[in-house]
This record gives C-alpha cells, sequence and structure tokens, in this order.
C-alpha cells in the first residue's frame, strides 16, 4: 500500500516525539511492504512566529491531501499570553474544524506492568479499558464568545445531527466491544446537555437497543473515574467534558505520555495526537516519552489505512517494552530508565521479534 502522512511536529516536544512515531511507520512499511511517505508543516507556536498565524493555508492543504495526519503537541510559555490575538491552541482547534474531524477517540487502557506508576490502588485497576468518544467540532469551543463592559461569555450550543452522528459512531464501538455505552453530561443544569440527553437515548432505544445504556453526570463521572474505572467501556460526552475527563483519566494509566488518540471525521485523514501537551520543561532533553505517539502511529494505521495487522504489531512491541521493565522518567517507578531514543529503538527491536 501507498500512503501519504501529514506530520505537525508543533511545539516543545512535538517534533520529538512524533519523529519517533514516523520512525516505527517507516519500519512497519519495511516489514510489510508497504510505501509510506511524509510530509512536514508547522502549526501552533512555531507556526506563529514563522508565519504569523497558529495554522498556515500551506499546513490545512497538506493535511487535506494527505491519508492521515500526525500531530505532536501545540504551546508553551512563550505564547501564554491570554490577551495575545493569536495563540496556538487556535492551529490545533483550526485543525479539527478544516478536516471536519468531529469524533475524538481515546482509549484509556492499563499496563498491568505499570500498575506502580498510577496513584490509584492496583485492585481498581484490573481490567480498566475505556474508550471516550469525545465530540469535537462543537460546543463551548466554538460558540460565540466576548467581552463587554468588564464580562466575559462563551456560548454552547449543538444541533441534534452534531450529537447523533458521534453517538452512532459510539454506540457502535460499544456493541464490538463489550455492549455497554455511556452518556456523560450536566442535564440536570444545562440546556446543551437536555439535547444530548433526548437525542442519545432516543437513538440508542431505536437503533442499538441491545446495548446497556446508561447516563452519568459529569461531576459523578469525576468520582467515579478514580473510585471504579472498571465499570466503564465506551463513554461518549460533549466536548468540554471530553477534554476534563480524558485528561483526568489519563492519570489512571500513570501518565499522559502512555495515551494516544485519535480524531476522524465523515471522510477525509484522520488526525494522530498524543493526549500529552508540548511539555517545554523537557524539550530537548531527550527524556520525553514517545510511547504515545507511537500508538498514535498505529491508530492511524487502523482508523485511516485499514492496516490493522500492522497496527496490532505496534501495540503488541509497546506492551512487550513496557513488560520489559523499560521507563522514561514519566513512568520510571521501578524499571530501567531510557530515552526517547531508546524507547523507540526498544519498540522497532521488539516489532523485529
Amino acid at each position: 500500500m501507498q500512503a501519504r502522512f501529514a506530520v505537525l511536529g508543533g511545539d516543545g516536544i512535538g517534533p520529538e516525539v512524533t519523529a519517533q512515531g514516523v520512525r516505527v511507520l517507516n519500519h512497519v512499511a519495511g516489514q510489510f511492504d508497504h510505501d509510506f511517505s511524509f510530509d512536514d508543516a508547522l502549526i501552533g507556536g512555531v507556526a506563529i512566529d514563522t508565519d504569523g498565524t497558529a495554522l498556515p493555508r500551506a499546513t490545512v492543504d497538506l493535511a487535506r491531501a494527505a491519508d492521515a495526519v500526525l500531530l505532536g503537541a501545540v504551546g508553551g510559555p512563550k505564547w501564554d499570553d491570554p490577551t495575545a490575538g493569536v495563540r496556538p491552541e487556535q492551529g490545533l482547534l483550526g485543525i479539527r474544524k478544516e478536516l471536519e474531524l468531529f469524533a475524538n477517540l481515546r482509549p484509556i487502557t492499563v499496563f498491568p506492568a505499570l500498575a506502580d506508576a498510577s496513584p490509584l490502588r492496583p485492585e481498581r485497576l484490573a481490567g480498566v479499558d475505556i474508550l471516550f468518544y469525545r465530540e469535537l467540532t462543537g460546543g463551548i469551543y466554538f460558540g460565540d464568545s466576548g467581552r463587554s463592559d468588564g464580562a466575559a461569555y462563551q456560548v454552547m450550543s449543538y444541533t441534534t445531527a452534531e450529537v447523533e452522528r458521534i453517538v452512532r459512531l459510539a454506540a457502535a464501538a460499544a456493541r464490538a466491544r463489550l455492549g455497554k455505552l455511556t452518556l456523560v453530561d450536566k442535564a440536570n443544569v444545562l440546556e446543551p446537555s437536555r439535547l444530548w440527553r433526548q437525542v442519545t437515548t432516543d437513538l440508542v432505544t431505536a437503533e442499538y437497543p441491545d446495548l446497556d445504556f446508561d447516563v452519568v453526570l459529569v461531576d459523578a463521572m469525576a468520582m467515579y473515574l478514580l473510585s471504579r474505572p472498571s465499570d466503564f467501556d465506551v463513554v461518549v460526552t460533549a466536548n468540554l467534558f471530553g477534554d476534563i475527563l480524558t485528561d483526568e483519566a489519563s492519570m489512571i494509566v500513570g501518565s499522559m505520555g502512555m495515551l494516544p488518540s485519535a480524531s476522524l471525521g465523515s471522510s477525509g485523514p484522520g488526525l494522530f495526537e498524543p493526549v500529552h501537551g508540548s511539555a517545554p520543561d523537557i524539550a530537548g532533553t531527550g527524556l520525553a516519552n514517545p510511547l504515545a505517539a507511537i500508538l498514535c502511529a498505529a491508530l492511524a494505521l487502523r482508523h485511516s489505512l485499514g492496516l490493522e495487522a500492522e497496527a496490532a504489531a505496534i501495540e503488541a512491541a509497546v506492551h512487550t517494552v513496557i513488560d520489559d521493565g523499560l521507563r522514561t522518567p514519566d513512568i520510571a517507578a521501578g524499571g530501567a530508565s531510557v530515552g526517547t531514543v531508546e524507547m523507540t529503538d526498544a519498540v522497532i527491536a521488539a516489532l523485529n521479534g
């Protein structure tokens, strides 16, 4: 298979970890007889410095022409002024909108060998395997906003169609897994959440009656993720709630450096990015954990290229290096300390068997 990847390294450790994902993809291409090409483009703070915008038009065009997009991270102290007219995060929101990526998939899977890295007791980690479906292009992040006379506002709004399209994806995934689907909302307070609850309940009842479906308020879900995370399978929720809950859930596995994500639309390339941020404090030190970026490469193969065997091979290799005791500093409990490149070397060695 021939496939073209757009590589948006971004800021901080983004270029470092994304480069390791590319290394693994190049190895897989040779191992499975594929032809992958990679084109770099700017996004985030580095794009602001170079082009005066967080999302240059050339980046959008390159991404649209690709089969899949790999993204590192955006942001950093250099661009942290909240009053600035242009911010790195505008690049991230913009590329999602430009590619019409409405569904963000965030798997929260506990590696048994990393139980000591989690702040939760080991007995609460057994069997934790949650797949979050976060709506990505609607809600408060894209609502009208402004300031006037010492006040500020940001509008949260959703349409029935926006809710239905992501709920269908989440419900189909739940049917293929354990048959459990949880909606997280705030319907006791927010009108958009009442729409989410009505639309989701009606859709699941009509089209997925076989699912074990429940609804949890977002504040309760924040507690349940820490007290009984193994009770959940597929979780679907709005943009804001999904953003916060998945960052919280990332600590269940011990580090954001272990978690990938996939942003998908109805057609066109998917966008694959680690859950972690740009971590400017360790940029350039060679200590960043590349495993989330490498697992993003696996998600790209699975969801954008349909290469399940290749994706599974990468995931198995990551499990192997963790089981062998290799650890970057963020997951260092009890293991052999390695850096970014050394960890990737080990993954490639594991791919070779």
